[in-house]
């Protein structure tokens, strides 16, 4: 990842502006009706303050969660910056980020985001998108598989976790007042993680 963490976050900004009017309209029918508006409107913030010459991954990624932390706004903006946060302390310094690296990036950007919202699996959040995504990358990488075959079972891992959470009730925020009615529905949040995973993914191969 050498000289590419611009890029890669370039893509996910891109990916999310791309769906931002997808993701509001999940929000719209569970919770505030402005995940894709927040999150595109922080990305765009986030390009704003970096710079295509930055390589130092930790840094930019400290920067990415500060920026997110105050620009995003309901429960994405904290956790999302929590979790770039984290991910930046553990990456301080570094130029590339080895296959056993992003495997500590998931892991803290889990914990970061778990201490943050109080949440586990299960809850209808994002959680149920990474946390699967992360399972199935340490597995992989586990077996001996490169880093995009990784992502990859990361990707697929998610898509699922996505599709889970159409059945279960919302417990945590303004979707936890819907009840049973949120059954039915994919979380906005766990949706956002999915883009975000699949364009870190597509960074890799070479998009």
């Amino acid at each position: 990842m050498q000289g590419g963490i611009y890029k890669c976050l370039s893509l996910i900004s891109e990916r999310i502006n791309d769906n931002k009017d997808f993701l509001t309209e999940l929000d719209r029918e569970i919770g505030d009706s402005d995940h894709g508006i927040n999150m595109a409107r922080g990305f765009s913030a986030v390009m704003e303050k970096l710079s295509p010459d930055d390589s130092d991954i930790g840094a930019v990624l400290k920067k990415t969660g500060m920026t997110l932390l105050s620009k995003v706004g309901g429960a994405s903006g904290p956790l999302y910056g929590t979790a770039y946060m984290e991910a930046g302390k553990l990456t301080a310094g570094k130029t590339e980020l080895s296959a056993d690296d992003m495997k500590a990036v998931f892991e803290a950007a889990i914990a970061g985001i778990q201490k943050r919202g109080k949440a586990v699996k299960g809850e209808k959040t994002m959680l149920d998108a990474l946390i699967p995504a992360s399972e199935s990358y340490s597995s992989k990488i586990a077996e001996g598989s490169d880093i995009v075959t990784a992502l990859d079972a990361a990707c697929q891992s998610a898509k699922e976790g996505v599709e889970y959470t159409k059945t279960i009730i919302a417990t945590k925020g303004r979707a936890s007042y819907l009840g049973e009615r949120s059954i039915g529905h994919q979380d906005p949040g766990a949706t956002s993680t999915l883009i975000t995973l699949e364009a870190i993914r597509d960074y890799f191969k070479g998009a």
